[in-house]
């Protein structure tokens, strides 16, 4: 063999192991990428942790609350967070701050879409204002995935109105969407709370429509799993830092990780008269329970759910944004739940701290998605990434 020879056998063996050494490198590297999330209208950011916990990285959060977007960055201390009006973003801040998401995220307001109005250009409802600037956001990124969480009414508004305008705009933007309504309670979360849910594909990524038969459920968890281990606290009312009781069951373990204390967890009476009013509610029973005699009005304007005590052995109802109303009140106690077990209700671990006064505070915790039921959609996301490689 020729020096010649030789020395192109030598480049083509150093090329053929170069380009295995690449192709590791590469598996690896596409092993252990992070996909990328924005969360517009983040608010505390519940959708967000629940994809945080699925392995994505949160890179951005943008809401007008201060308080929520104080939360935000307490826990995502990495994301670049902004407290504006999202219309004041320029697209070439759009660009600059969050380029290369992978997965956009959000509950945008879309009360314009109406039968009513369908003759007048939509963009002008200043209903419609902020669900056209997550249109933007998804026209000037053009992430791989988009997801849209709102009321359940949306997809059957004026006989399915909204939702065949809001599938329409995203199909010209080339991504297919697709939409349910879930409740959390079908993914450990204990409570009853249904939401309707859209996931989008971008059909150049990947020519698929997504599927919600991939979501995993889980055990149903009740109420006492999420709070009774604090039932011992009410001997010390005020103190909003304590040591983690012992966890009794797997949905406390969960809870517990990573927390060395119990923050959050004020406990706040009402008045005299209204602790009696709820000392003759049974668990799952309401204000029909109370003594006709203890009413200061009249009470057949009351709605079914007032003053509904939370039962032990079940789920919670939804979790509202009120830290003085009368929706419904703890298991065996007469007072609301506190922030800090209403977040539990929400799947919040321990670990997930809320800025703000006590009322922002509770207003975050009912305004957010519940963590773990946002887990399961984007467990189901991280499996079409993974089908792609």
């Amino acid at each position: 063999m020729d020096y010649s020879t030789k020395f192109h056998t030598f480049v083509s063996y150093w090329a053929f192991y170069a380009l295995k050494a690449s192709e590791k490198t590469m598996a690896k590297t596409t092993k252990n990428k992070k996909y990328k999330v924005l969360d517009l209208f983040c608010g505390c950011g519940g959708i967000s942790y629940g994809f945080e916990m699925a392995g994505y990285e949160i890179i951005g959060g943008i809401d007008f609350n201060k308080d929520a977007t104080d939360t935000f960055k307490r826990n995502f201390p990495a994301a670049t967070v902004v407290c504006t009006d999202i219309t004041t973003i320029s697209n070439e801040e759009i660009h600059n701050n969050y380029s290369g998401v992978d997965v956009i995220i959000g509950g945008p307001p879309c009360q314009g879409f109406s039968t009513a109005n369908r003759h007048q250009k939509e963009t002008d409802d200043p209903r419609n204002k902020l669900f056209f600037e997550y249109i933007r956001f998804v026209k000037e990124l053009k992430p791989k995935f988009v997801l849209i969480e709102n009321v359940r009414g949306i997809l059957t508004r004026d006989n399915g109105y909204a939702k065949e305008r809001i599938t329409t705009l995203l199909k010209e933007l080339n991504y297919e969407l697709r939409m349910q309504v879930l409740d959390a309670s079908d993914y450990g979360v204990p409570q009853c709370r249904k939401r309707a849910i859209m996931v989008g594909i971008r059909q150049d990524f990947l020519a698929q429509a997504f599927d919600f038969d991939r979501l995993k459920t889980s055990t149903r968890t009740t109420v006492a799993e999420a709070i009774s281990d604090l039932y011992d606290e009410e001997k010390d009312l005020l103190n909003k830092m304590r040591k983690q009781p012992k966890a009794t069951c797997a949905y406390q373990e969960y809870l517990k990780a990573g927390s060395e204390y119990v923050y959050d967890h004020e406990i706040h009476y009402p008045a005299e008269k209204v602790q009696e009013r709820i000392s003759h509610v049974p668990q799952g029973g309401n204000w029909q329970d109370v003594p006709e005699h203890l009413w200061p009005n009249n009470r057949k304007n009351r709605h079914s759910s007032a003053y509904k005590r939370l039962k032990e052995d079940s789920q919670s109802c939804t979790i509202d944004t009120g830290n003085a109303h009368s929706n419904y009140f703890h298991p065996l106690y007469n007072r609301i739940p506190s922030i800090r077990e209403s977040a539990r209700l929400q799947s919040f671990p321990d670990r997930f701290l809320f800025e703000g006064t006590r009322g922002s505070r509770y207003k975050q915790v009912g305004n957010a998605v519940p963590p773990l039921m946002a887990k399961a959609v984007a467990d189901a996301i991280m499996q079409y990434f993974k089908d792609k490689r």
